[in-house]
């Protein structure tokens, strides 16, 4: 998202499976980005002539510099981590209680929700170009917010978002002693239609889940209007800052 011709653009989706990842990439086509690496864990990603696949494991660190490493020759303009659990393979979902609480449960929520997309920062940030606008945005969620926190539960996942918007505004601060024109942040999609919010649908308001694509939109449009001053900050898809 530096200042490059429209067919120069490249972008990088991490999560390109998902609901939401796979939207992007295919609204990314369609607005013409040159290149668009797309990666997941199981290697499947939509399929155009931009796309790049490449595979990686929130888990494995080193599959996160391979990812890197390949786009190292054209860097992305725009990072998008389109990565997130709620509920584990397992079966265990988020905690109604704090006596539900179990340390090998948090440790995979926190492991997926905020070290896998920390590591993921860490090794593409320093790829973002000094001397344009770049954009790296992480999925995060309203419930991570301790100022908006009036219901409490979710002890994990609330606690994983949190860790990881702490993380984005660090990573803000840092990022804009050496790119000036860096925006950092964290998005809230609202409620979509995916695998992770499809057990916690039923008796939600007329309108408010939305489609990937719907929301796929809306955080590209979002992201097309923030600067460097906005870096840090945590914002919905309708593009409004969520409380620390």
């Amino acid at each position: 998202m530096k200042d490059t011709s429209p067919d120069q653009r490249t972008a990088a989706i991490f999560g390109a499976s998902g609901g939401i990842g796979s939207a992007l990439c295919e609204l990314l086509h369609h607005q013409g980005y040159a290149r668009i690496y797309a990666g997941s864990r199981s290697g499947k990603v939509p399929s155009s002539s931009a796309i790049r696949p490449f595979t990686f494991d929130l888990a494995d660190e080193a599959s996160i510099v391979a990812a890197a490493g390949q786009m190292a020759d054209h860097p992305p303009d725009l990072v998008m981590v389109a990565t997130g659990v709620l509920t584990l393979e397992s079966g265990d979902g988020p905690e109604r209680s704090l006596r539900k609480l179990d340390a090998e449960v948090m440790q995979q929520v926190f492991l997926l929700n905020t070290i896998g997309p920390a590591l993921i920062a860490k090794h593409v940030l320093p790829l973002l170009a000094r001397d344009g606008r770049s954009v790296f945005a992480a999925l995060s969620a309203r419930v991570g917010s301790i100022g908006d926190n009036r219901m409490g539960g979710w002890h994990s996942y609330r606690a994983s978002k949190a860790a990881l918007n702490m993380l984005i505004r660090n990573f803000a601060i840092e990022m804009a002693r050496t790119h000036k024109q860096s925006v950092i942040v964290g998005l809230h999609p609202g409620t979509v239609d995916t695998q992770l919010s499809e057990p916690f649908q039923n008796g939600l308001p007329q309108g408010q889940l939305t489609t990937p694509a719907q929301s796929a939109a809306y955080l590209l449009d979002v992201l097309g209007k923030l600067g460097p001053q906005d870096s840090g900050g945590i914002y919905d898809w309708a593009g409004k800052r969520i409380a620390d």
